[in-house]
């Protein structure tokens, strides 16, 4: 399924099977994960893909010499700079990411640097190298708080309430204004209280992350938030911040995003998920379905995560 301009809807091919580079393997594509991201470069709002691009960074398939690895986002440093040689290579200015610059996995066959793959056990378990991994990430960034707020309740959140669950934090969910199946599911999660996003929770939060893409719900977060908090922005693009008055950050609130993923998120998050384990609830589409996923994910109407299965 190719992207060839943006705004418009993906398109099926035929295309060459892809010949693996030096220090790439060919995975037979069993499952692609579906994400927020994909959207956001569909609808123009991530600008600079290479085009015509394969989208999908939350691969799972089977490698030429039949290990089953995962692609996540994170597709290619340069190993070199100050970011890289001191452990924060998702902020590498030269990175370059899966389905982006990189053709990704809404394809029967991709490939992949193979440094960056990970070992992983189950076709179904593709939302975990997306969705997962930048949940956990947040989780992390976001310290040790207890009571837990997490805005937007789709992909990521759904897997990371697991992981906070595990911790024994307190969990409270916020959704979109009148989605009571959303609101039903963050419960069913284990968040202990769950309301509008509008709405503030019946304690103070240690810390808050926004996951859905809308700038006006930092505000509302750091609202939330207790003195010494922390506001976690979770998603790689989201719509301008109104401003606010300067009493919501003061009181050392903290107000930080999150970029990418490393490599070791990926390792240490799939050993956690194996344990705890992580259950995806996932819908699923076959690959030509694409645009019907992109629209549905667009729409709000998907509850855990979408899948595509080729």
């Amino acid at each position: 399924m190719m992207l060839t301009k943006a705004r418009e809807p993906l398109e099926l091919r035929d295309v060459a099977v892809p010949e693996p580079g030096p220090g790439q393997v060919r995975l037979r594509v069993l499952a692609c994960g579906v994400c927020r991201t994909d959207l956001h470069i569909v609808d123009g709002e991530l600008d600079r893909p290479k085009l015509p691009l394969v989208p999908g960074h939350q691969i799972v398939g089977v490698a030429d010499d039949g290990r089953r690895l995962g692609v996540p986002w994170l597709g290619w440093t340069c190993a070199k700079c100050r970011y890289c040689t001191s452990g924060r290579e998702n902020l590498c200015p030269q990175a370059r990411f899966t389905g982006y610059d990189l053709d990704g996995g809404y394809a029967e066959y991709a490939v992949a640097d193979e440094r960056f793959c990970f070992p992983v056990a189950d076709a179904l378990a593709a939302p975990l190298l997306c969705a997962g991994l930048i949940g956990y990430r947040s989780l992390r960034l976001a310290g040790d708080a207890e009571r837990l707020g997490l805005y937007g309740f789709g992909a990521a959140a759904h897997i990371v309430a697991q992981v906070a669950r595990h911790e024994g934090r307190r969990l409270f969910g916020f959704v979109r204004p009148g989605d009571e199946d959303a609101r039903a599911f963050a419960l069913e999660l284990g968040c202990e209280w769950a309301g509008a996003s509008d709405e503030l929770p019946p304690d103070e939060l240690d810390a808050a992350i926004v996951f859905a893409p809308a700038g006006a719900l930092v505000p509302l977060a750091l609202r939330a938030i207790a003195t010494g908090g922390t506001v976690v922005c979770a998603g790689i693009h989201m719509s301008d911040i109104p401003s606010f008055p300067y009493e919501l950050l003061w009181g050392e609130r903290v107000l930080r995003s999150v970029a990418n993923l490393t490599r070791r998120d990926g390792e240490e998050f799939l050993a956690l998920a194996s344990r705890i384990p992580i259950e995806t609830r996932v819908q699923e589409f076959p690959l030509e379905a694409a645009n019907e996923a992109l629209d549905k994910l667009r729409s709000g109407e998907i509850l855990g995560a979408a899948v595509l299965v080729v």
